[in-house]
């Protein structure tokens, strides 16, 4: 176990590059799967999620090769196994793609509940709501879920609730299935359209990613291929975040301006300078922050996980500002600890009301979900003093090299290992 030593109170200053889309990146590898061949997958980042999606694959039989730190060369063709491990499959949320992918190839997937953050309830109705109008049979039996099918075919879904997770497991478990499949009410999320994208590149046949309707006409068989995955949308904005809350000036390197505009725009508002150039984006700010009304919305919606990221921002706003979660309901867990810094926030359900101060206060904070975890980062690094955090395994599963990345900017932060006798005297 190790926890962060942050002292802040200096500006995050210079350079940093964005890495890879986790949220992409776990619905890529499983989709792999379908090649039946090698696919070289680039811009990978160096995460635990990634690590345990490898891993899996490894498992059930595909070979592995090493490229380089962020490339690994992937051959599915000798998959002999459609179960995933126990253990495995239970430390993220995203081995459920798994599913779609086992069940789009072989007919059969089983996978264990979904694992991750403790954000809510985690329902996997509109995932197998897909599997079953593709023509597959799913049970639940201590907790793993099986789904099976003799042949898929084509279908039409209407999805009750915009899910990027079942959206992306109905693609996975449609690009082979006889006929055409038309996906409504999905999300639009570019996660979504570099799925959609990668999935072409090894010969299937989807259209409409990146609007409310996706349309897949089923091929016969897919290929390997190479694919770069897309810079991290939310990586890049927490370092936004990280330079606007500390009166910082930092460029940003290998992103895409526009899937960050939800989040460019209420930076703007608040305050801060963004120039926007192909591939990089510099933000800074000098004056006062103002006070915002945000709402998680799908996308083109503001994100969700950019929520504690602006919520700790806020918190040094001028004036009042609410925040509004609308996709899951216990992401305000963290709160407390922004309280614990001298934050003034009343939370009221799903609606954070929030009193700006002037600054504030170092303190030992703990790292509740992957998210939370870097807000509590970046409020510390704005606090005039010495803060550590705790439990930053969490952070980790989103963040390849964080600490390093930091520093880079400046920042004075650092890994300390946490004795085993600590942890149990803490229990």
């Amino acid at each position: 176990m190790e926890k962060f030593v942050i002292r802040g109170g200096k500006p995050l200053q210079g350079d940093v590059n964005i890495g890879g889309a986790k949220n992409a990146a776990v619905a890529i590898l499983p989709a792999t799967i379908l090649a039946a061949g090698k696919c070289l997958i680039e811009n990978l980042p160096c995460i635990s999620d990634v690590m345990a999606s490898l891993q899996i694959l490894s498992e059930l039989g595909a070979e592995i090769r090493m490229v380089s730190r962020s490339t690994y060369e992937i051959d599915t063709t000798h998959i002999d196994c459609t179960e995933v491990s126990n253990e495995l499959s239970r430390q993220m949320r995203a081995s459920y793609y798994f599913l779609g992918a086992l069940l789009g190839r072989f007919g059969s997937g089983q996978v264990a509940m979904p694992g991750g953050c403790n954000l809510g309830p985690r329902p996997i109705d509109q995932h197998l709501k897909a599997f079953t109008a593709l023509g597959a049979e799913d049970s639940v039996e201590y907790g793993q879920i099986h789904v099976r099918a003799d042949a898929l075919t084509g279908a039409h879904v209407f999805f009750d609730t915009v899910s990027v997770g079942a959206t992306m497991n109905a693609m996975l478990a449609a690009v082979l299935a006889r006929g055409t499949t038309v996906l409504e009410n999905v999300a639009r999320e570019p996660h979504i359209v570099d799925l959609a994208n990668f999935l072409n590149m090894m010969g299937a046949d989807v259209h409409g990613a990146g609007t409310d309707v996706i349309k897949i006409h089923g091929v016969d068989s897919l290929r390997g291929c190479n694919y770069s995955i897309i810079p991290d949308q939310i990586e890049a904005g927490s370092y936004m975040v990280g330079a606007a809350i500390t009166k910082g000036d930092v460029t940003l390197h290998s992103v895409i301006p526009k899937h960050l505009e939800p989040i460019t725009a209420k930076l703007r508002a608040a305050g801060c300078t963004i120039q926007e150039y192909d591939d990089a984006l510099r933000i800074t700010r000098t004056g006062p922050l103002h006070p915002l009304k945000v709402k998680t919305m799908p996308h083109p919606g503001f994100p969700t996980d950019m929520q504690p990221l602006m919520t700790a921002l806020l918190t040094l706003a001028e004036g009042t500002s609410i925040v509004t979660e609308g996709i899951w309901e216990n992401r305000f867990r963290y709160v407390d600890e922004l309280v614990h810094m001298g934050a003034n926030i009343r939370v009221d359900g799903q609606v954070a009301v929030i009193e700006g101060v002037k600054e504030l206060r170092p303190a030992p904070l703990r790292a509740t979900d992957l998210r939370a975890g870097a807000a509590m980062v970046m409020a510390a690094l704005s606090a005039n003093g010495v803060s550590e955090i705790d439990e930053t395994i969490h952070i980790e599963r989103g963040y390849e090299n964080i600490v390093e990345k930091l520093q880079l900017l400046g920042a004075d932060i650092r890994r300390v290992e946490v004795p085993a006798n600590a942890i149990t005297r803490a229990m």
